[in-house]
């Protein structure tokens, strides 16, 4: 009997494990969720002002009602209009993963005219009191909608800094005191000192950001904050900052306090820093660890709002620096790191549009991977191939929008969208000056009601999304699988995630079979993203027949 009992069980036993190795034969290994990298994000810049009229009620404040020159006053664009396209998908839909804005402070409340015709302070670049945001743009609450409601859906929110000036003087905006701005000495900009240390353009307030000297309140604030009726807590505020710091009251640590509040009160989760190489690169070292610590204390203080591990992101505005620098900036007479020690993540690059007119796709590619996996490894890019004062883009007549798309979003590095650009809202507006031309109101007309613009968009929308749910794309290592037609892969590892795609571009229309046998593995399923078809790997190869001449594959 103790035979027979013994014989059941481990038959039994046999049979739970022949079981449990089927399972384990048939059970799918969980895929890792796509982690988010700010070296291959899709970044959409948009002046806060010119893209979305959310709220009418605040289009006029401080009776900002001169007769302005031609795109050079206050739209309507506002914080609750960016909210509502981040509701409806728009931003999604275009496989944008953060938004970057124009400077949303108060802004002087007087027009001036700097040789372009009567300008008010829409772009959000002439600062008068960074500790409130500019009822143009909207209010506190506007601010935490929109970061709640970008992040709930994976997007991250990147504000613009300014440290290097306050806004003009005008009748109503009066000059701060000499302790804290220089006013008597022009750039030339042929050195160092000449750069940094003296005004970008006359009337112009230049902080003095080299100084150490404690200095009071500007009276116009300590004014202003009392009829407000917080001056007491705005005090209060920065004795706890000078005391934790240790910091001089010196005006660049006045500043880093009031920037940072931002990223501790709302949870922002970058700077885009304006003017850099006009600024001692100190000070950026400086205002780094000011973000880090900022950054640390809302994650601390807000775990449930925490979307992940990633630090704080920053990217200077170096006016020209090009990748082909590495991490250096040449002022002629001295270079600068902006890199290390510990100042920026990324620096925008001003070279991408001329790479992508002279260089083919597997030029432009190759160099990009190997200069952000050589020199600027563990650092980053931003490319760009139109903005809002490069009076040079890529295509200023829009007649490239496709090729534009595909260079930008295929393109190693950080991608930014200029608001627009996957529209083709014209960047040649009769009766503008300067760079008033590159600012038109968003196009959302066109968007609605134009089938080409459609199609562009499409486009756009595609490659986008592709970009988005693939850090490959713009993060990996780049290498072409084969000159004509011309295809290429990418991979990107980090821990235990690991993402490879293939690209195929200029190809011919109809069937098309490609070798893929080092990119995926025989038997997989692989989507075509831009067609939406599928094929099989069989014998290393895919055949696949689309009315497209661009492919973009992925594991099913």
């Amino acid at each position: 009997m103790k035979k027979v009992i013994i014989i059941v069980i481990l038959s039994i036993m046999l049979a739970n494990c022949k079981n449990n190795s089927d399972l384990a034969k048939n059970e799918a290994i969980p895929e890792l969720e796509t982690p988010f990298v700010w070296e291959g994000a899709n970044l959409y810049f948009l002046l806060t002002d010119r893209f979305n009229n959310g709220d009418t009620s605040n289009d006029i404040n401080f009776k900002r009602t001169k007769e302005t020159a031609k795109l050079r006053g206050f739209k309507g664009g506002d914080i609750k209009g960016i909210t509502q396209k981040v509701k409806d998908g728009y931003f999604t839909d275009l496989g944008i993963n953060a938004i970057w804005m124009t400077p949303i402070v108060e802004q002087i409340h007087d027009g001036t005219d700097e040789g372009t015709g009567v300008t008010y302070g829409f772009h959000g670049y002439w600062a008068k009191d960074w500790t409130q945001i500019d009822p143009n743009f909207g209010t506190k609450e506007d601010l935490h909608e929109l970061v709640k409601e970008a992040h709930s859906k994976g997007i991250r929110i990147v504000l613009d800094a300014v440290i290097n000036h306050t806004g003009p003087v005008t009748e109503k905006d009066t000059a701060w005191p000499d302790e804290w701005v220089r006013t008597d000495k022009k750039c030339t900009f042929d050195s160092y000192d000449n750069t940094v240390t003296c005004t970008l353009v006359a009337n112009l307030p230049d902080i003095r950001t080299e100084s150490n000297d404690n200095v009071d309140l500007p009276p116009q604030l300590v004014d202003k904050w009392k009829a407000e009726g917080r001056y007491e807590q705005e005090v209060k505020e920065l004795d706890d900052f000078f005391e934790r710091t240790g910091h001089p009251r010196a005006p660049r640590f006045y500043i880093m306090k009031w920037l940072t509040d931002y990223i501790t009160e709302f949870g922002v989760d970058g700077y885009r820093v304006d003017t850099v190489k006009h600024t001692e690169e100190y000070v950026w070292q400086e205002f780094k660890v000011e973000c880090d610590y900022a950054f640390s204390e809302y994650k601390k203080n807000n775990p449930e709002k925490v979307l992940d591990d990633n630090t704080f992101y920053l990217v200077g505005e170096i006016y020209n620096y090009n990748i082909s620098s590495g991490q250096f900036y040449d002022f002629g007479d001295r270079k600068v790191n902006y890199f290390n020690p510990p100042s920026f993540h990324s620096l925008i690059n001003f070279e991408f549009k001329w790479n992508s007119k002279e260089l083919s796709y597997e030029e432009s590619f190759k160099k990009y991977s190997d200069t952000l996996n050589g020199v600027l490894k563990d650092f980053g890019t931003l490319n760009y191939l139109t903005s809002h004062d490069d009076g040079s883009p890529f295509d200023k007549t829009r007649k490239k929008p496709f090729e534009t798309a595909t260079r930008l979003l295929l393109s190693p590095g950080t991608s930014q969208v200029y608001y627009g650009d996957e529209s083709s809202r014209s960047l040649v507006i009769s009766g503008t000056e300067g760079d008033a031309t590159l600012r038109s109101f968003m196009n959302w007309d066109s968007i609605a009601k134009r089938p080409r613009t459609k199609q562009v968009l499409a486009h756009w929308q595609k490659l986008g999304k592709f970009r988005a749910n693939h850090p490959a794309l713009g993060a990996g290592v780049h290498t072409m699988i084969s000159e004509s037609p011309y295809y290429f892969k990418r991979v990107f590892k980090k821990d235990d995630y690991e993402d490879k795609v293939a690209v195929g571009l200029d190809l011919p229309k109809g069937s098309k079979t490609i070798n893929i046998a080092d990119v995926f593995k025989e038997g997989d399923k692989i989507r075509d993203a831009y067609s939406n078809k599928i094929a099989e790997v069989i014998n290393g190869s895919i055949t696949i027949d689309t009315e497209f001449n661009i492919v973009l594959l992925e594991k099913q």
